[in-house]
């Protein structure tokens, strides 16, 4: 299937967060999935993610959840990766990722290629416990976590409450 790519910014909280999208070129308006990101940011690999979603006849967004710390950043997978992301990651808090969410949700709702009412999420280590967290606040039709690392933790991201204690939402 051929898809269109693009760079686009999502307001969130008097601020501007980077996303990658990945659609299908044509064709009625789709289902969309929301593809978070690891520690390395959205790099090369969460957009070939987000495309292979897009292949598959989904709307694919990959929102850039360090906008406010380090925006746009891209690590490798090697040791300098890992230690960056790692303080990157510190600096997140638990609310601040779920707004990124609603935002990342209003925004595909907004879009006449995309089915507002059919969002799911997707994502990979820290991106996995992303999935997880938003899953359990907003209104997402279905999750995939895969290896979320501290989902059951005593404290959720910047020392907030834990996130397994948010899945009764």
């Amino acid at each position: 299937m051929e898809i269109k790519t693009e760079r686009v910014h999502i307001s969130v909280d008097g601020k501007t967060m980077g996303a990658y999208m990945a659609r299908p070129a044509d064709g009625p308006p789709r289902p969309a999935v929301l593809v978070y990101m690891e520690i390395f940011g959205v790099n090369a690999h969460i957009r070939d993610v987000a495309d292979r979603v897009a292949r598959e006849g989904y709307v694919a967004l990959a929102p850039d959840f360090f906008h406010r710390t380090g925006p746009g950043v891209e690590y490798g997978y090697d040791q300098t990766g890992m230690t960056e992301g790692i303080k990157l990651l510190g600096q997140l808090k638990a609310d601040e990722i779920v707004a990124d969410g609603r935002a990342a949700m209003s925004f595909l709702k907004r879009q006449n290629f995309a089915q507002g009412d059919k969002i799911g999420a997707m994502g990979f280590c820290v991106g996995g416990h992303v999935t997880y967290l938003t899953a359990c606040e907003l209104d997402i039709k279905a999750a995939a976590s895969f290896y979320g690392g501290g989902i059951a933790g005593a404290q959720g991201f910047g020392g907030q409450p834990s996130t397994i204690g948010r899945t009764s939402k």
